[in-house]
Order: C-alpha cells, then sequence, then structure tokens
C-alpha cells in the first residue's frame, strides 16, 4: 500500500524534461477495458493535434501543455470531424482580423458611442464575462464559444486578475482577452437579470415583439444564468435569433453549459450535425480545444503525474463534491464512496480476515486521486487500503493534490490550484465524479470520459446504487427554459425529446445532456 497526501504549497519553475523524456514512455492506449480496467502503457504514435483539432504553429515554450497533454492523457477515440477542424481554421482567421486592437476591432468599438448601429463595421463580437466557480466559467465559455461559431462572432473573455496565468491563449497569432480599456467593463460587475440594456428586458418592454423595435442597439446584454427570469430565457427561441445577428456586441454572462440547448434552435441544426456528428463528443472537442494549462499549471500537474501515476497499472479518479456538510456527514458520504468503487469493481475490496496479501506474479498497481475540497476522505480511504491487502493482492495508492476547505471565490492560486486538479482527474483511466458539480464535468470532458455519478446522500442514507454510470461524457445544463417540454403532458424529456439527442440528465432532474442518437 502506498500513499502520499502532496499539498501544492509552492508553485515553483516548471522542468520541461519531465515532458520530453519521461513522460513519452506514459502514453495510454486508446480505450476502457471494461473487466479490469487495465491501463498498462503502451508505446502509440502521439497526434499532438487531436486529430485536426487544433493547429500548428504556436510557440511550443510559451504554452507546453498545448502540444504534450497528449502524451500522458489517454488516447481519444473520438476524433473531429473535418468540419470542425476546418471551421475552427476559419475561425481563427476571422479572430485574427477581428481580434482586440486590430483595425476592425476598432471601428466595430466606435459602434457602441452610437445609439444604434451605423452598419460601418465589418465584425461582431460576443464578450464573455465570469459567473460563479472555474468549472461554471469553462463550461459556460466552451458554451459561447460555439455560439460565436455558429452566428460568425468573435469571442473575446472577461477573465480577470483571479483567472491570471490559468489558461494558455487558444488562438494563434492573436488575443482572446478582452482589453482593460475596453468602455463597457465598469457595468459587468452589475450584469444580472432585469438588467435595463439586456435583451430580456427589450422584449419585455415590446410586449415580446421584437418586430417593433425598430433600430437594433450597438450592444445587448445576455443574461443565461442559472437564475436567469423568463425574459432573459427567451434567448433559445429561434425567431428571435435573427434580431441578435444585427447586434455587433453581446455581452454574455453565464455559468451554465447550455450548449444543449444550442441543438434545439432550428436555424443552427443543420450546422450543427455537420460540426457534431458525433453529438456525446461537443464539450470534449471544445474544452480541448480552448483550455490548455499554463506553464505555472502545467508544472503542478506534471510534477503530480510523475510523482504518483506515471508507473501505475491503472489510474482512478474519484471527485468528491459536498455542497451541503451538515446534510451530508462525512460517514454516510464515505460509506457512498467505498461502496461505488467496490461494487463497480473500480477498486477491489480488502481482506477482512488477512494481514498479508498472497504472492502473486499478476499484482495490478492502481493509483486512486481524489480531488475534495477536505482532507477526511482521503484520509479514511486510505487507511482503508493500509490496514488491511486487497483480495486480490492488488496494490492500490491513494494520493490528494491538496485541500482547502473550502472553495475560494477571486483568488488566483485558488484557480491555478483547481485547474491542476482537474487536469489531473482528466488523466485519469476510469473516473468517478459527483453529481450536479461542474468540476467534474470538465474533468471528464477534458478526459474523453464517461463517468460514474456519484450521488452524494442526504439524511443519513445512502442508496443501493451509490454510482450509475453516466449516458454520455457531456455535461448538463441544469437550468434550461422549459419550451422543449412536452405540451400535451407538461413533462420534460423524460417523457419526449424534440430531438433523438437530447435527454434529460441523470444528475439533475431539471436539467438536459446530449447523447448520441
Amino acid at each position: 500500500m502506498a500513499y502520499r497526501s502532496s499539498t501544492f504549497d509552492r508553485i515553483g519553475e516548471f522542468a520541461r524534461a519531465h515532458v520530453t523524456g519521461e513522460m513519452a514512455g506514459n502514453v495510454s492506449r486508446a480505450s476502457e477495458s471494461e473487466g479490469k480496467h487495465s491501463s498498462h502503457p503502451e508505446r502509440v504514435v502521439v497526434d499532438k493535434l487531436l486529430g485536426g483539432l487544433l493547429a500548428p504553429g504556436f510557440d511550443e515554450e510559451s504554452c507546453i501543455s498545448r502540444y504534450q497533454s497528449s502524451l500522458c492523457r489517454r488516447i481519444s477515440p473520438h476524433k473531429p470531424s473535418s468540419y470542425l477542424a476546418s471551421k475552427l481554421r476559419k475561425y481563427e482567421e476571422l479572430h485574427k482580423r477581428c481580434g482586440p486592437h486590430t483595425e476592425s476591432y476598432n471601428r466595430t468599438l466606435e459602434e457602441l458611442s452610437s445609439s444604434h448601429v451605423n452598419g460601418t463595421a465589418d465584425c461582431n463580437y460576443v464578450v464573455w464575462t465570469p459567473a460563479n466557480g472555474l468549472g461554471n466559467r469553462i463550461i459556460s465559455t466552451a458554451s459561447s464559444f460555439l455560439y460565436a461559431l455558429l452566428t460568425n462572432r468573435v469571442l473575446l473573455v472577461d477573465l480577470g486578475t483571479d483567472m491570471a496565468n490559468v489558461f494558455c491563449e487558444p488562438f494563434p497569432n492573436t488575443s482572446w482577452l478582452l482589453p482593460m480599456d475596453f468602455p463597457l467593463s465598469n457595468q459587468f460587475y452589475g450584469l444580472r437579470s432585469g438588467n435595463g440594456q439586456s435583451y430580456g428586458q427589450l422584449l419585455k418592454n415590446n410586449n415580446m415583439n421584437i418586430s417593433t423595435v425598430s433600430q437594433p442597439p450597438p450592444f445587448l446584454y445576455l443574461y443565461l444564468s442559472f437564475n436567469n427570469d423568463e425574459y432573459d430565457k427567451l434567448f433559445y427561441k429561434d425567431q428571435n435569433q435573427g434580431f441578435l445577428q444585427k447586434v455587433p456586441w453581446l455581452i454574455l454572462k453565464s455559468d451554465q453549459y447550455f450548449a444543449p440547448y444550442l441543438f434545439l434552435i432550428p436555424s443552427f441544426q443543420q450546422e450543427l450535425d455537420k460540426l457534431f456528428p458525433d453529438k456525446e463528443t461537443v464539450f470534449h472537442h471544445l474544452v480541448r480545444y480552448l483550455f490548455h494549462p499554463s506553464n505555472q499549471a502545467w508544472g503542478l500537474i506534471t510534477r503530480f503525474y510523475q510523482s504518483y501515476l506515471a508507473s501505475a497499472d491503472q489510474r482512478i479518479g474519484l471527485q468528491v463534491r459536498v455542497f451541503n456538510r451538515k446534510a451530508s456527514p462525512i460517514k454516510v458520504v464515505l460509506e457512498q464512496i467505498l461502496g461505488c468503487i467496490q461494487k463497480e469493481k473500480l477498486v477491489p475490496q480488502v481482506d477482512e480476515e488477512k494481514h498479508i496479501a498472497p504472492p502473486s506474479k499478476n499484482k495490478t498497481s492502481r493509483a486512486v486521486t481524489i480531488a475534495s475540497l477536505y482532507p477526511e476522505y482521503y484520509e479514511s480511504i486510505k487507511n482503508v487500503y493500509w490496514m488491511r491487502p486487497t483480495v486480490n493482492g492488488d496494490v492500490i495508492g491513494v494520493y490528494q493534490p491538496s485541500h482547502e476547505e473550502a472553495q475560494q471565490f477571486g483568488n488566483n492560486i485558488h484557480n491555478i490550484k483547481a485547474w491542476a486538479e482537474i487536469n489531473i482527474l482528466s488523466l485519469s483511466d476510469v473516473l468517478v465524479t459527483s453529481s450536479w458539480s461542474t468540476f467534474g464535468y470538465v474533468a471528464q470532458g477534458l478526459g474523453g470520459l464517461k463517468p460514474w455519478i456519484l450521488y452524494v446522500p442526504t439524511g443519513g442514507q445512502t442508496s443501493d446504487q451509490p454510482c450509475p454510470r453516466a449516458v454520455s461524457m457531456e455535461p448538463c445544463f441544469h437550468f434550461p427554459p422549459n419550451y422543449h417540454q412536452n405540451s400535451s403532458t407538461g413533462r420534460g424529456l423524460d417523457t419526449v425529446s424534440p430531438v433523438p439527442h437530447i435527454r434529460q440528465c441523470e444528475d439533475a432532474s431539471t436539467g438536459i445532456k446530449l447523447v448520441n442518437d
């Protein structure tokens, strides 16, 4: 039994040799084993461009993870469509032409000083603004980028100081960062439902008839967070998209993975079918394209990987998110976790009758990485596999990168650590995530993993089915509008789906997610 708890106390310089040398021999195979879930590495040719998803030509030293992360992550069997790859290359050209401080950007910026659109701009923009934690920010940014692709807009992001040096720039020879002197920046903090310059309020003021608006304004706010009202949600109505196309600047605030609902907007469906013939890979491709750990974050990831994971036969990720510790006592949650990982045979049970494992030539080493704000789950599971041998003689190592005790909003180092842990989880061969957790959604998307979803118990009761397997690796859109519901029954997608690749989420009865037909 091996175990360590390695807290990220100091962020040092990244040793490039860890990536270019030692990791090259630890490339994982392309598919999971449904039986033993073995992960013995094979030497294969690494596709650092991810099947055409990434563009060549970046300065590799400025973002080592962009082309090197494939060396330590299991190979994805899901290749992007040639149409998606082509669309991304065209978008990169658009972003280069219209990005910050270009002539086109400056010309479109002048529209903001006018009361209406004057028609001189040749670029349109969607400006993403942050809401809630890191996982929410990543899934909503990916959704915003998909909307930009569908509407021929340029995505700019307002990351703020707490997100500095978390990600690399995703687009070649340009920046996606909103300039600090953007005229509307001082209004972002107060952006909420009912804002006087929001699209929802514009519709409300015109009795939901957008055709009565004679001139489109130079900018509009789109409030798409979990608590948006019925007027904000009219964004998802197909008949309202035409008007939005005429507005040069859309300022979008969201904490949701709203991409699934774009598949329910008829005017987008044909393009989406060409971009994503495999519907459960939407987030998998978008998150790997957009989000690459900075060198600072990549140093944390690779040091942990080399120290604890690289030599293991199998890597198991376990993400535990408890939203209410009083309602979910540690002992009950721990029972649920052990019931999950042992019932699903992700790890073997311990032999309560023996102190020494029998000799075996076929022992498997399994490294379990636990991501949690709290140390108790790590300590307890570590002790389970330290005090007794496993029934089959397998060696179980249990590790936890950090335990911050509480989610810290506005803290840059906290966000870098969180991003590192998400990536470490994504290096797993099998993954258990917590229900409703956007942190887990991002890890499963990066890794191309269909997780087991841990239902965190409340009220002191564990479940006979502690962690059912997800039907797809897509995140859940927790709070969609109800336009998709069956009008005859008033019920949602558990009854009927307008399209075959949208279903109710396993972990959120209010939510919807993408699946394969």
